[in-house]
């Protein structure tokens, strides 16, 4: 466990360029898992318009982890609120955790543990009690990591492609 990470909030149209760096990586991790993800160079517009729209208008947070002052990694989550297709009895909004990342030489250090409990610990003060995460099937350490944090499989989507 690293003693020297350092977590900072930031906007992310003012470190557009970090966060784009960041998301390139994390993409490529998810092009390793699946043949069916998109070439980041043909979405990075789009959907770096959607996070900075998801920061400023729905709670967004992004949250750089910095080691000796080096950005190492980040995390980005917003706020949802509930919608009538839900039928769970939780009730309110819900952190919806979006994308995160650590540079691999920083891996196994608990850089990541470390921004997912500062995002969790933000907004818990806020009154979210319900936090729900995405990973790839195949993303084994992603998904051990959840479930040694508490997190459990609620629902499992299955696709085809025609």
């Amino acid at each position: 466990m690293n003693t020297n990470i350092e977590i900072v909030p930031v906007l992310i149209a003012q470190n557009y360029d970090l966060i784009a760096q960041f998301m390139l990586e994390l993409h490529n991790n998810e092009n390793e898992l699946s043949d069916k993800t998109a070439q980041w160079q043909d979405i990075k517009e789009s959907y770096m318009k959607h996070v900075i729209a998801m920061q400023q208008e729905n709670d967004g947070t992004c949250l750089i982890a910095q080691i000796n002052g080096m950005p190492v990694g980040f995390i980005f989550g917003y706020a949802e609120e509930q919608d009538d297709s839900r039928i769970d009895k939780y009730e309110g909004q819900e952190l919806y955790v979006s994308d995160g990342y650590v540079d691999k030489r920083f891996r196994r250090q608990g850089v990541y543990h470390a921004l997912s409990n500062a995002l969790e610990q933000t907004y818990l003060q806020k009154g979210i009690k319900r936090i729900t995460r995405f990973t790839h099937v195949n993303n084994h350490n992603m998904r051990r990591f959840l479930e040694g944090e508490g997190y459990v499989i609620t629902r499992l989507l299955y696709e085809k492609w025609l």
